[in-house]
């Protein structure tokens, strides 16, 4: 009995390290939604008074718990019933990350500037205004984090596809428990970086010291850390894209396979990316002639 218990434990303690194994490999798969989600949810839990980022923060987050929840079953029961679906879903997320990373980089090099409207709740003096104004962004963020926690648990269920459900089920839901748990902790760590940064000229009186130095810096490097994780999170969207596009479409799976992998996949995922871009702009115009 003692030899059977030990058995068990063994094969549990297999069957757990092949799960960290593959939740690895999950989450480097998920890495470039990971970074866009980290820019998008940066962005948008900024703006606030230094107050209220943490509980708007917090908010958000239970939200993405809440998307995660939804998401979770109904990805494991497409996988256990109709697992074609899962791969078609794998595409499709890919099609609209290739056309969001073709459209960033379409804009960039366009000089394309969208205007951002910033929510300065401090000039508010209503405090029902104020509510409403911070629902609102939380609602917003909300609803695109339950769009990229859809493309997260698709990517990582389809790197463990071949996998029996039960590891499935273990592997996606710790992928998606460290992509809210990472990107949120990392996001209010971001947003509090200029709060720090004036704590810290405010130490003392005395000017030009160090630690005027370090909050200045801190204050000055926030948005710049903002726009460098939305770069680096448009480069990662096109990799993963033309990464799902290689290895879940047969025609293109050995498509330039003497290539290095990552240029083959870059360029996989930039070319149908502005294609797809080519065309949603097409049907924008004749929808406005109309």
């Amino acid at each position: 009995m003692a030899s059977g218990f030990f058995a068990l434990l063994d094969d549990i303690a297999s069957l757990m390290d092949d799960v960290a194994v593959m939740a690895k490999v999950s989450t480097k798969k998920t890495a470039g939604i990971l970074g866009d989600d980290l820019a998008v949810n940066a962005e948008k839990a900024s703006g606030f008074v230094s107050s209220r980022e943490l509980p708007v923060l917090w908010a958000i987050t239970k939200g993405s718990f809440l998307n995660k929840l939804i998401i979770l079953p109904i990805a494991f029961l497409l996988s256990a019933f109709v697992p074609i679906a899962v791969t078609i879903i794998l595409v499709i997320g890919g099609l609209y990350l290739s056309y969001e990373g073709a459209e960033k980089i379409f804009h960039y090099f366009s000089k394309h500037k969208e205007s951002h409207e910033a929510v300065d709740l401090s000039e508010t003096v209503d405090k029902e205004a104020v509510l409403a104004l911070e629902k609102q962004k939380i609602k917003s963020a909300i609803v695109t984090d339950f769009i990229l926690s859809v493309e997260i648990v698709i990517i990582a269920l389809g790197t463990v596809m071949d996998q029996p459900i039960s590891v499935q089920i273990m592997v996606v839901s710790i992928v998606a428990i460290l992509a809210t748990v990472g990107v949120y902790g990392i996001v209010a760590m971001i947003v509090r970086l200029d709060d720090l940064g004036l704590r810290l000229i405010n130490f003392n009186d005395r000017d030009e010291s160090f630690t005027d130095t370090i909050g200045n810096f801190l204050v000055w490097v926030l948005p710049k850390i903002v726009k460098g994780l939305s770069f680096v999170g448009t480069i990662a969207l096109v990799l993963v894209a033309g990464g799902i596009f290689t290895h879940n479409v047969p025609f293109l799976h050995h498509l330039l396979d003497t290539w290095p992998s990552f240029i083959r996949d870059f360029l996989m995922g930039l070319v149908i990316g502005f294609v797809v871009l080519g065309i949603v702009m097409l049907i924008k115009k004749l929808f406005k002639k109309e």
